[in-house]
C-alpha cells in the first residue's frame, strides 16, 4: 500500500484546543437544536449522531474549529465563523478540514494553502490540533 502525506510546506500559523466532552453535553442539553444549528454543518451532525457516543465527537469538531480559528489568529468571530470550518474523513479516516467561502477567503489572505488538523478524544476530553501551511 502506498500511503501518501498531504501537502506540507511553510508553516504560516499553529492552534490547539482542548475541552471537556461534559462542556458540549451540557450546552446541548440546555440549548439543543440552537446550539446544532450555530456550530455544526450537516455533515458534520450526520456524522457525530451516526456514532455511538456522539457528543465526544461534537466535542472534538468544536475543539477544532477554534483550533484553526487560533491557528489564522482570529479566534471565532467576524473573520472565520463557527461553520466556516468543517471537518470531514479522508479516504484513510483521517480528518481533513473543508472552508467556507470566509475560511477560504482568510486563507488566501494570509498566503496559505491548506489546513492541517489531527483529533483526539478520551470519555472526557477531546483535543485538536491545527496548522495553516502555505506549499512550497
Amino acid at each position: 500500500m502506498n500511503i501518501e502525506l498531504p501537502p506540507g510546506g511553510i508553516l504560516l500559523g499553529l492552534g490547539s484546543d482542548i475541552i471537556d466532552v461534559d462542556r458540549i453535553r451540557g450546552v446541548l442539553e440546555r440549548q439543543g437544536e440552537r446550539f446544532l444549528d450555530r456550530v455544526f454543518t450537516d455533515e458534520e451532525r450526520a456524522y457525530c449522531f451516526g456514532m455511538k457516543y456522539p457528543h465526544k465527537h461534537l466535542a472534538a469538531r468544536f475543539a477544532a474549529k477554534e483550533a484553526v480559528s487560533k491557528a489564522f489568529t482570529t479566534g471565532i468571530g467576524a473573520e472565520l465563523g463557527w461553520k466556516s470550518v468543517s471537518v470531514y474523513h479522508g479516504s484513510r479516516h483521517e480528518p481533513l478540514v473543508r472552508l467556507d467561502e470566509k475560511g477560504t477567503a482568510l486563507l488566501n489572505q494570509v498566503g496559505g494553502t491548506n489546513v492541517l488538523l489531527t483529533l483526539s478524544h478520551t470519555d472526557n476530553a477531546a483535543m485538536a490540533v491545527a496548522a495553516v501551511v502555505k506549499a512550497v
